[in-house]
């Protein structure tokens, strides 16, 4: 085996490229360096190389093409002895574009008739040239440097072809540095640019840390592909659910759909149709393993698991959880659920900021109006549009702020009151409680 041989292959594995296109490469690197020293203007030069014995052969390629009208001819003439500057196309009396000719690659029919019998249209006429013993130093340079600038176009196109057909997937990935706004990712063989606007707000990007992320769009460059990465996609809690729970991935439990506010919350609906498996148990794993490997690779983003019903009463029901409601209307027409919760479940059914109605309403496809059940009577609290987004009524945007300022309340007094903690004193800490809850009533 040749020397020339083993580099080609040599540079074939290092890079992953194909054998016949580094071949390609070189032949057109010969073709150069050939032109440089012994071309003629109008040769059109093709080299057949053989790597095995380190020979080629040289030809001048033309196509044959139909006479041109004298005309033409004359302009062609006239351009070459210098009288007209060139041009790259002719324009008839009637203002129509006529015909281009290329004298480099292509040959009238005449004159292809009195090198070659028999020979038609479209036909090519290969004559072969002399082998040169050898290349000068700028012939050699320059092919050199086709070498090295086809073989980049090479490796380009293929990263190129290889991440557009991965465009709209999740991957996995090892942070690299940050650039600006920018996060690069080194995706094995390109790296991928996270913006601040596919970023998860407050999670930290450290330098050698592996994360999933999702191709959003590849797109041509002028270095190359530039492919656009993202955390907040759907498709990155659809994908880790496929990798971590083996029910999902054989197809036992199915995710019907996904709701998610990246970096804060996200709700998932199952369902499967195996009377044997429990989808939710499947999903959180014996003690909560599988759900808190999950959480982990999302950076801590709590994760609700809804179990999927084809009634949409129950499956709404089901997405407003933690959340217990007393009674639910569907309105078909509208495509809107009105649910009726008392007043204690109020900030759960809403959430912090209407979280849990707004990723209720995405993940069912439902518009949701909450209604407050009360003793002084049924008042609408909360109406969403058909995007699931809270409308912005003042007088919403007010309840919804006093119920999360209520529920956070509640929370600091049910786990960080000091007085649970004294023995004796548990009953005037439930008081307490029970005062906070009574506020909005």
């Amino acid at each position: 085996m040749s020397e020339i041989l083993n580099a080609i292959k040599q540079i074939c594995e290092e890079k992953n490229l194909d054998y016949n296109m580094v071949l390609a490469t070189i032949e057109l690197a010969l073709a150069a360096a050939y032109r440089k020293d012994f071309g003629e203007k109008n040769q059109n030069i093709k080299v057949v190389f053989d790597p095995a014995t380190g020979k080629s052969k040289i030809f001048d390629v033309k196509t044959v093409v139909e006479n041109l009208p004298p005309e033409l001819l004359a302009q062609l003439e006239a351009r070459a002895n210098g009288e007209i500057k060139p041009e790259t196309e002719t324009i008839s009396e009637e203002g129509e574009e006529t015909r281009k000719f290329n004298p480099k690659t292509e040959i009238q029919l005449s004159d292809a008739l009195m090198i070659k019998d028999n020979v038609k249209i479209d036909d090519e006429i290969i004559t072969e040239l002399p082998v040169p013993d050898s290349y000068g130093r700028m012939a050699a340079q320059t092919a050199k440097q086709v070498i090295i600038q086809k073989l980049r176009e090479v490796e380009r196109d293929m990263v190129f072809s290889e991440f557009k057909d991965k465009e709209h997937e999740v991957v996995g990935g090892i942070v690299q540095r940050r650039e600006g706004r920018f996060v690069l990712v080194d995706l094995g063989k390109a790296i991928g640019l996270l913006p601040a606007e596919e970023q998860i707000m407050g999670e930290r990007y450290n330098p050698g840390e592996r994360v999933k992320v999702y191709i959003k769009e590849v797109r041509q460059g002028n270095k190359g592909a530039e492919i656009i990465l993202s955390r907040k996609s759907e498709e990155i809690l659809r994908k880790i659910f496929y990798l971590e729970i083996p029910e999902v991935a054989n197809g036992l439990v199915e995710i019907k759909s996904v709701s998610r506010e990246a970096g804060s919350r996200s709700k998932v609906a199952i369902c499967t149709d195996a009377d044997n498996v429990d989808p939710i148990g499947s999903c959180v794993g014996q003690r909560g393993a599988r759900i808190q490997t999950i959480i982990s690779e999302l950076g801590g983003e709590k994760v609700d698991i809804i179990l999927y019903d084809e009634d949409p009463a129950k499956f709404v029901a089901n997405a407003l959880s933690p959340a217990k409601i007393l009674d639910i209307e569907i309105d078909d027409k509208k495509h809107k659920a009105v649910v009726k919760v008392a007043s204690d479940k109020l900030s759960l059914a809403i959430g912090k900021n209407g979280q849990n109605v707004r990723l209720a309403a995405h993940l069912t496809g439902w518009r949701i109006d909450i209604i407050e059940s009360s003793e002084e009577g049924d008042r609408k609290v909360v109406e969403t549009n058909d995007d699931g987004e809270i409308k912005t009524e003042a007088a919403i945007n007010e309840v919804v702020s006093e119920v999360a300022k209520d529920d956070e309340v509640v929370k600091e007094e049910t786990t960080e009151n000091p007085l649970v903690e004294k023995e004796g004193e548990k009953e005037e800490a439930t008081k307490a409680i029970k005062k906070v809850t009574k506020k909005k009533d």
